[in-house]
């Protein structure tokens, strides 16, 4: 009962907050993404991922923004709409501006042109350029040479852009083969090797584009087909990402005593990351019909080696013969440690584990800037390469089994005055025993005013919806391996800025499972989460901000949880029965080029694995200076402590981080990073013995021409 009465006191609080917000004279939302950083360097929202402060879907966005950029003379409403803190009124203006023969940026405050020059193309047509950008990182425990990766991209010439990224790793496996006498997999140990998992030429005319490489895409609002991670994807963009190291891996891959006991121990910085979009070609042609109308068309193909946990394989000779409801087991996977010794393969992903064969496309009738009407489709299919092996994949992995997969969708939106409509309805097909695909929908009212936004969003995914490239808003729980899958929600976000004088966000949202998930029961079961953020800047020097956040997972908490397929820490961040916080921040500009910020947090969760509850608390000191005007200092302090009573589990830590920025010329920047960690957990009561002090650096040179 008591937790049915939290259910309902947080939907009440939780419809208190919205209608404050709703009170406030037609407001509405901007982009989703939780904060505007001050800094968006790679390490910089790298730091913000790790205290919470933004998701990894906002890093994923803004790198791909920062990477790609936003022309202000030649992107599209939806495109623009992506920018962080830009509402569609303020898009609106630019779009005005730009039709009126103005400089599309003379739209924005300078403020807004400051906080967004990050993420603006700026490049001067007809005119060769680019950047190059090397990166190293590594940590004073490390045995094996330092990872690194390079990014390089040119263009402006005859519409042609071309970019590439290449890697140095050592802690990549080959591709694993598959072995008839041992019923399993195996792999050579890794080794040195030099990788280029990016590469992409990309024409760009007046009326159409073509891209040959990788690539990233995403349409409507995102349910049928979304790679990108942006809030309105609009087509396709080029790939080139990269993620940095979060942090350190144990440098034995093998269990038992397959490593020297020092090796079991030892830790080392793994390899460069990245996501694996599309590869192959894209293309969009368009063109204006009739008075004020215009039709796009994007076509797409594509054939992608893609990755895939261990425990994700499934192996159909290994099934047990209780029918249905059988258990197929994962293959094993066998790594030589040395010759003619051989030892299985600890939890790890193997890469080009299957080849994807995928090709799809997209229609849109534009009646205006802000009505159209899209048709999107796509196909894919897995080809496994291990020949004698009968693969598929587990209920757990993203990929619905048994063969191909894709969706068919219709989005449309409408707009007149401060009012804007959006919907898109998806069908998902598969041929996965027992599914076969379902119907999903995602709709949007939004209102928009020049400083505020208002946004209800209503979604439902049906329990077969399974579709690997939706990127439609929802919840954290999953359901075999899927978060848009098996819900039924509401949100509600809101927007309101009074330039240089306070700021304020907030969100409500709530969404319950139509069908039974992971956990038996869970149908019906009510999930709710609602959060505000304001920023109130009194003077330069004293900056204020306050949040909130609110959390319930309902009666039983989140059933997903419980298959096994998240960490300890996951479960602690994502997978709490109720979670309550609060988080104050103070920003002061102490003198020009010196600022100093100051945040605590305190939450009070029901844990999932405890019958009682815990306390978490962080607190974070940030130190900003420039002394000279090619150099920038940077340092962060960082206590986190998951459940202040106790020092045995979870994550207690104090982390130390200083970045040094130097401009050596106007083409040429240096940056590096250390970090110094220190896990604070007791190593007389710990469950796992604490980690040693570690030393991470990370290195950066980059040169435009």
């Amino acid at each position: 009962m008591h937790k049915a009465r939290r259910v309902r006191r947080v939907l009440w609080v939780g419809w208190c907050l919205g209608w404050w917000l709703a009170a406030g004279a037609l407001p509405a939302h901007a982009a989703p993404y939780e904060v505007e950083p001050e800094s968006v360097g790679a390490q910089d929202l790298l730091a913000l991922v790790e205290e919470g402060a933004i998701s990894a879907e906002t890093f994923s966005a803004l790198l791909t923004l920062r990477r790609t950029g936003v022309d202000l003379g030649l992107a599209s409403r939806a495109s623009l709409y992506g920018l962080p803190g830009l509402t569609y009124s303020d898009v609106d203006a630019l779009l005005r501006s730009r039709g009126g023969g103005s400089a599309a940026g003379g739209a924005l405050t300078e403020a807004a042109s400051r906080r967004l020059s990050p993420f603006l193309d700026v490049r001067t047509p007809g005119r060769l350029s680019g950047d190059a950008r090397l990166m190293m990182a590594f940590a004073a425990s490390d045995g094996l040479a330092p990872p690194l990766a390079l990014q390089v991209r040119a263009g402006g010439l005859a519409g042609l852009r071309v970019g590439l990224l290449t890697s140095l790793a050592r802690r990549t496996l080959e591709p694993p083969r598959w072995e008839a006498r041992r019923h399993a997999f195996v792999v050579e140990a890794p080794g040195t090797s030099v990788m280029l998992p990016k590469l992409y030429v990309q024409w760009t005319g007046a009326r159409a584009s073509l891209l040959a490489g990788t690539y990233r895409l995403g349409f409507g609002q995102r349910l049928t087909l979304d790679t990108t991670a942006l809030p309105s994807p609009d087509g396709f963009l080029p790939d080139d990402n990269v993620r940095p190291p979060a942090g350190l891996e144990r440098a034995c891959l093998v269990g038992g005593a397959g490593c020297e006991p020092e090796e079991r121990l030892s830790d080392v910085t793994p390899d460069f990351r990245w996501d694996e979009g599309f590869r192959g070609i894209a293309g969009t042609v368009r063109g204006p019909l009739g008075t004020g109308a215009a039709l796009s068309l994007t076509g797409f193909g594509s054939y992608q080696s893609r990755a895939l946990a261990r425990h994700a394989v499934l192996d159909r000779s290994l099934c047990s013969s209780s029918g249905r409801g059988g258990v197929c087991k994962a293959p094993d996977v066998w790594v030589r440690v040395a010759e003619g010794r051989w030892e299985k393969l600890t939890a790890r992903t193997l890469t080009g584990m299957f080849q994807e064969l995928a090709g799809g496309g997209n229609a849109t009738l534009a009646l205006s800037s802000r009505s159209h009407v899209g048709l999107t489709g796509w196909v894919a299919r897995p080809v496994w390469g291990q020949e004698g092996a009968k693969l598929d994949f587990q209920p757990t992995a993203r990929y619905p089994a048994g063969g191909a997969f894709g969706a068919f969708g219709l989005d449309a939106a409408w707009g007149r005055g401060a009012l804007d409509v959006f919907f898109e309805g998806t069908r998902s097909f598969d041929a996965a025993p027992g599914g076969g695909g379902d119907f999903g929908a995602v709709q949007r009212t939004v209102l928009s005013g020049a400083s505020r936004e208002l946004e209800l969003s209503l979604r439902y995914y049906g329990r077969g919806f399974a579709n690997p490239y939706s990127g439609a808003p929802s919840g954290p729980d999953a359901l075999e391996g899927l978060r848009v899958r098996n819900e039924l929600g509401a949100r509600l976000r809101y927007l309101h800025r009074d330039e240089g004088a306070w700021r304020l966000r907030g969100q409500v949202d709530a969404w319950t499972l139509p069908a039974d998930g992971a956990a038996a029961g869970s149908a019906g079961t009510l999930h709710a989460r609602a959060s505000v953020r304001g920023d109130l800047q009194v003077r330069p020097w004293l900056r204020p901000s306050l949040q909130v956040e609110l959390r319930d997972n309902g009666v039983g908490g989140m059933g997903a949880c419980a298959d096994g397929s998240r960490s300890e820490q996951e479960v602690a961040d994502l997978c709490a029965s109720a979670r309550y916080g609060v988080t104050a921040r103070v920003r002061s500009d102490v003198a020009k080029g010196l600022t100093i910020s100051l945040q605590y947090g305190h939450a009070r969760v029901q844990a999932p694995e405890t019958k009682g509850l815990r306390y978490d608390a962080q607190a974070v000191l940030d130190v900003r200076a420039q002394p000279l005007a090619s150099l920038k200092l940077h340092g962060r302090l960082v206590w986190k402590d998951q459940d202040v009573s106790e020092r045995s589990r979870l994550q207690q830590e104090l982390r130390t981080a200083l970045d040094v920025a130097w401009r050596v010329s106007s083409a040429v920047s240096a940056r590096g990073r250390y970090a110094w960690v220190l896990d604070l957990k007791d190593a007389r009561v710990a469950r796992v013995p604490p980690d040693p002090p570690r030393h991470l650096f990370h290195l950066e040179w980059e040169t435009r021409f």
